[in-house]
């Protein structure tokens, strides 16, 4: 059973399964086998990280891009584009090298069939404007991914929001990872700090100031007047990157939201998200009317794979679960 079509819908970025793609236990193919065979169909690929030899996309790939799509019955629904601004270790790329650089992914975007670019923080502005009559000549939106610890009151994305409604949400939008919504510090983290010999007194600190919505800016300074090392500054720098905000803080931006990156990082034995409750996210994107989809993004692994095996499939098949069964799927 699927979602109405007046409902969010269900995906994966294949960036989730980046442990086994990496190894080289899962292949391009196999990351869209898994995602079909949980009824997650709409799929988000990382060119630079999925395509060989990227950024050239040779017509091979594109066959076999469009051939997987059909035999799993998925839909190829964006792609991700990163600027690499310091490209040339003298020099900042200037403003027409980003956006020509904006154009490829575009174009790459086009021929694979998706509708949707996600363009990370970096992007500036004057980079989205500049690009925008292209994308919408190519049929394509680029959605700027509003990444914890922006949110959108921040004055970076209130820049953005002006050049989006100048060129209307069809051309510029919203994409915001579910990140912007950690209420309690990610377990999986301040566990792997204690593995990599962190003091449990100042881990423990750092945690219940995160998840009583403290001042986690001035974490570096007391682990430093309490005789942290590298570790625990590294886990109070962490603090500062995970932020709290309400999910009905989406509603005022949801015609500019066109796709969700539904980041998790433990899926529990008990089938929720240890850090972010998304049975009072994904109301509020379902009753707001969003129609786009909620895109898996698994994050937990880099913080287990020292000590445990990674399964990056089980995880994502956990938050599929979840996900259906918050939107009315399943019982």
């Amino acid at each position: 059973m699927s979602a109405p079509p007046d409902r969010p819908r269900r995906g994966v970025s294949l960036y989730s399964f980046q442990e086994e793609y990496f190894l080289r236990t899962m292949s391009v193919e196999d990351c869209v086998a898994a995602c079909a065979s949980m009824g997650a169909l709409g799929i988000e690929i990382i060119p630079e990280q999925s395509i060989p030899g990227y950024p050239v996309l040779t017509d091979e790939f594109v066959a076999r891009w469009h051939g997987w799509m059909a035999t799993y019955g998925t839909t190829p629904v964006a792609t991700n584009a990163f600027l690499d601004t310091k490209l040339h270790a003298d020099r900042w790329l200037t403003l027409d090298e980003q956006v020509a650089s904006l154009r490829r992914d575009i174009d790459i975007a086009a021929r694979l069939g998706a509708g949707i670019v996600k363009a990370t923080i970096n992007f500036s502005p004057e980079v989205m404007a500049a690009a925008a009559p292209y994308a919408e000549d190519r049929g394509v939106r680029l959605l700027l991914e509003v990444h914890a610890p922006f949110h959108f009151s921040h004055p970076w994305i209130l820049e953005h929001l002006e050049v989006m409604h100048r060129f209307g949400p069809h051309v510029l939008g919203l994409m915001p990872d579910m990140g912007v919504h950690v209420r309690r510090f990610p377990r999986v983290v301040s566990e792997r700090a204690l593995r990599d010999g962190a003091r449990p007194d100042l881990v423990d600190y750092i945690v219940r100031t995160y998840d009583d919505h403290g001042d986690t800016h001035a974490l570096m300074d007391i682990v430093n007047y309490r005789g942290g090392g590298p570790v625990e500054f590294g886990l109070a720098r962490q603090a500062t990157h995970y932020i709290w905000t309400e999910p009905k803080d989406m509603l005022e931006h949801l015609p500019f939201i066109g796709h969700v990156q539904a980041k998790f990082y433990e899926m529990t034995d008990e089938g929720y998200e240890y850090s972010i409750p998304y049975d009072e996210i994904v109301p509020v994107l379902a009753d707001g009317g969003f129609t786009g989809y909620l895109s898996s993004e698994y994050e937990g692994n880099r913080h287990i794979q020292d000590a445990f095996p990674v399964d990056s499939v089980e995880q994502v098949r956990r938050q599929q679960e979840m996900l259906a069964r918050l939107l009315g799927e399943t019982p």
